[in-house]
């Protein structure tokens, strides 16, 4: 029996129609302003009313292996005074779901971001700046006519397109507590770096931005760095970059002077004719790797620099964290409807964050840093504690609650971060034969 089936298991014991568990995190406040947002808000007394089925979304990511329709069944989740065995019909699951469509996930994801990316943490700083990371990540969506024409997938050497239609999801995240600050979804064909264009005003003042270089352009970033209040940048050259050296600082740092192309001033005819940037190279395994930033020499030394791009990484972390904690490796999303595959997501992201909050405010409990803590047995430990105790305990005090919760989790955290052995490498070439979609995945 799978470790999540024994947690599901604890629904006999327990009544899990008390979800104070999420409440805990998500203000009611929020829950109903969200709802507002819903196209067919109704006060008709349904089996599934909207707030349930929220939460049912949030269950849905915590509970990948199971289907929907069970989760909601295991979860007692329905109104109240309504036995479990009213809810065994999957098509009303599925109703209900489309009557909340995604739009009040999307909006209490975004709410948890703008609010709890305030919150800081000691040592969740550098230099006295915050340090975030901006990339993205491509899900995969079963294979259905209306789910390929939306959102589209890439294509191989023979011009056949890929098994499966891909969404594209591009996220803010705070590298220390690896909370999404904000994230957008797209289908496959628009890029990651007109996605990161509509998230740059929730960079914080006073914070340091680390970007995979397929995000270089002269508007990205001089908008970046001047929207706000001491906001920097750090990003690796490409090649072939034409410039001219304005000043050395010393070996391997100097600032250069580059010119802005032509397509993008047509773009954004604001932007200047030329921009400076700093330049810091090192050397890794023989190899000489450069740096682009905008953190000023006189504060910021040079070897500093190259050490803080190291914690791009843990965006990477982030998404694999996702995908294969909450996703359980999962070849694609569950959803077959568009507006469902955008609610889910959204879900996944918000129950991402809600387990990131906890876990980071555990971990201050502990004197530890955010960073430190294992996600994988923290969103098993968090998905079934929480929800425990608010059912055994409704009118138990929160802090007490949270407070039992966090003595627990002192076992949970790592010794030391794992760091890549070697640099990153291509990716062999896709096979050009045709893939079974219905093959089970590797394990």
């Amino acid at each position: 029996m799978s470790f999540q089936q024994q947690l599901l298991d604890l629904g006999e014991l327990f009544n899990f129609s008390d979800l104070s568990t999420f409440t805990q995190n998500i203000p009611v406040e929020w829950v109903a302003s969200a709802l507002d947002l819903s196209a067919q808000a109704t006060i008709r007394r349904r089996r599934l009313p909207s707030d349930q089925v929220l939460w049912l979304v949030l269950g849905m990511a915590l509970f990948r292996d199971e289907p929907v329709h069970e989760v909601a069944r295991r979860l007692n989740i329905c109104a109240q005074g309504l036995a479990s065995y009213d809810l065994l019909a999957r098509s009303g699951v599925t109703e209900a779901r489309k009557r909340l469509g995604a739009d009040p996930v999307e909006w209490l994801f975004r709410q948890t971001g703008h609010q709890w990316g305030r919150e800081r943490y000691d040592g969740d700083t550098w230099q006295g700046l915050q340090v975030l990371a901006v990339d993205g990540a491509l899900l995969r969506t079963p294979d259905t006519p209306e789910l390929r024409e939306h959102f589209g997938s890439g294509n191989t050497s023979t011009d056949r397109q890929t098994p499966f239609p891909m969404l594209r999801l591009a996220a803010l995240m705070n590298v220390r507590s690896h909370l999404i600050l904000d994230a957008q979804l797209s289908p496959y064909r628009r890029s990651e770096m007109r996605l990161a264009d509509t998230f740059l005003q929730q960079v914080p003042d006073h914070s340091v931005t680390l970007f995979d270089k397929g995000f270089w352009s002269a508007d990205l970033l001089l908008g970046l760095a001047k929207g706000g209040d001491n906001r920097h940048w750090l990003i690796p050259a490409r090649k072939a970059l034409v410039s001219e050296e304005v000043t050395r600082y010393g070996k391997g740092d100097r600032l250069l002077r580059m010119k802005v192309s032509t397509p993008a001033r047509k773009r954004n005819p604001d932007l200047p004719t030329h921009w400076e940037v700093r330049e810091v190279s090192y050397e890794v395994g023989g190899k000489v790797k450069t740096l682009l930033t905008s953190l000023p020499a006189d504060i910021h030394n040079a070897k500093a620099v190259v050490k803080l791009y190291q914690e791009r990484w843990e965006i990477e972390l982030g998404f694999r964290d996702i995908k294969s904690s909450l996703q359980q490796n999962a070849m694609t999303l569950r959803s077959k409807v568009k507006e469902l595959v955008y609610q889910e997501v959204w879900g996944v992201l918000l129950a991402y964050n809600i387990i990131r909050r906890e876990a980071s405010q555990a971990a201050v409990a502990f004197g530890r840093s955010p960073s430190d803590i294992r996600f994988k047995p923290v969103a098993h430990y968090i998905a079934v504690q929480l929800i425990v105790m608010a059912a055994a305990n409704p009118i138990s005090a929160t802090g007490r609650r949270l407070s039992e919760l966090r003595s627990g989790l002192g076992g949970l955290f790592l010794d030391h971060r794992p760091r890549p052995s070697r640099p990153r490498t291509v990716k062999i070439s896709k096979s050009r034969y045709p893939v079974d979609c219905k093959a089970a995945p590797l394990k």
